[in-house]
């Protein structure tokens, strides 16, 4: 009993020092997006241009997640996220050069290594905590993961307010020094604290199996991939631009609504197992849940569109169809971030996992650059639409999503 006990308390240690390194770095990753995109405006970039200043992040989160899962196999997951953790820190010093250094093939490189290393914090934080529970968690399973998940995503809209402070307070190099010193401080602690090892495969993983996944696996990864490629086609580059250049938002004001937006996005998320009980009955969602959630989705964004194509007023569409689409979303994303580690192995769930958000930056990616081609072309409200149209995509996946005891026969 003692000994079960002590597991318990030692599994919720490591839990809490995941969850704060997890922080620690997304608060660095949110303030870093912020202070790029309030420098380089000030140095007379478009919106436009600076969004392509991130392509690169995008791209390195696929190649990251793909190899990233096959690593953390080999080395063990506290290694991979500790690397992740020293490559932002690395990041964050690089931009802290003088101004003159800072050519746009320079700040892209330096944005992939912080992509790079923001998908090796997050494939082995999230992965970890399957590892802290035994095999029948679903419930508690279910409720760590949404409260890691959603926590880090009010932790990177605090983020966006750190990085504007900071702008504000210091200049661009001293911001970046003093995030830099923040994790390093958090690195060397989580270093200290996490067992070595763990997340390390009984046998070793072969490269071929990074392409050999279960049916389950492959088609939430699919899901996944429409459901972010969804978000992004209109909120990653037309919205913002719209709300500037079409609305007259102020720069300012258009930060704080994402700020605000993300850190609320982030409390649902972490909500969800309370908000959606009475659909899963004490125990995880299912294939069922997603598809149910991503038609509910489907129904806010056409909804939407339609307003948009009516003459509603474009401001109090936007607002109040963002505020249902942040708790709708929300939502869908925490189910499917159970449901892989759910899907998932013990002993390969680093490279499942990893499997999984390569095709969630796919669909940030494809998102981010259709976000832009689409606005210049057609303007936002074709934006919605293609929306909508992933969103179904999701839907139609996930209709064919196994439950939990299915997944392995």
């Amino acid at each position: 009993m003692s000994q079960g006990l002590n597991k318990s308390n030692q599994d919720l240690r490591n839990y809490l020092t995941v969850t704060l390194a997890y922080w620690g770095f997304t608060l660095t990753d949110g303030a870093i997006r912020m202070l790029v995109v309030l420098y380089f405006y000030q140095l007379g970039y478009s919106p436009l241009a600076i969004a392509m200043l991130f392509l690169f992040y995008e791209i390195a989160g696929v190649l990251t997640n793909f190899l990233g899962g096959w690593l953390a196999s080999r080395t063990g997951l506290s290694t991979t996220m500790h690397l992740g953790m020293g490559l932002q820190v690395s990041a964050l010093l690089m931009l802290a050069v003088p101004e003159q250094w800072l050519s746009v093939p320079y700040v892209m490189f330096v944005q992939a290594l912080s992509g790079i290393a923001k998908d090796l914090n997050k494939m082995s934080a999230k992965s970890s905590v399957k590892l802290m529970l035994p095999e029948s968690a679903d419930s508690k399973l279910f409720k760590w993961v949404a409260l890691l998940t959603g926590s880090k995503n009010s932790i990177k809209g605090l983020g966006f307010f750190v990085g504007g402070f900071l702008l504000s307070v210091f200049d661009f190099q001293k911001a970046l020094i003093i995030l830099a010193v923040f994790l390093f401080l958090l690195l060397l602690a989580s270093v200290t604290l996490l067992p070595k090892g763990k997340g390390k495969a009984k046998s070793k993983v072969k490269f071929k199996h990074l392409f050999s996944k279960s049916h389950a696996i492959n088609k939430l990864s699919a899901a996944r991939l429409f459901l972010f490629g969804a978000r992004d086609i209109w909120f990653v580059v037309a919205l913002p631009v719209y709300l500037s250049s079409v609305l007259n938002w102020s720069h300012a004001g258009v930060g704080a609504f994402f700020a605000f937006w993300i850190i609320g996005y982030g409390f649902v998320q972490a909500g969800t197992p309370y908000f959606i009980r009475h659909v899963h009955h004490g125990k995880g969602p299912t294939g069922a849940t997603a598809t149910l959630w991503a038609f509910i989705l489907l129904l806010v964004l056409t909804t939407m569109a339609s307003l948009f194509a009516s003459g509603y007023p474009a401001e109090t569409v936007i607002v109040v169809g963002l505020i249902v689409f942040a708790i709708v979303f929300a939502i869908n994303s925490a189910v499917h971030s159970y449901l892989i580690l759910a899907y998932s192995s013990h002993d390969q769930v680093s490279v499942d996992v990893g499997f999984y958000y390569m095709a969630n930056a796919m669909g940030r990616l494809t998102g981010t650059v259709l976000s832009g081609w689409i606005y210049q072309k057609w303007g936002l409200e074709t934006c919605l639409w293609w929306s909508a149209a992933f969103v179904f995509m999701t839907m139609a996946i996930s209709a064919g999503l196994m439950s939990k005891k299915q997944r392995l026969s």
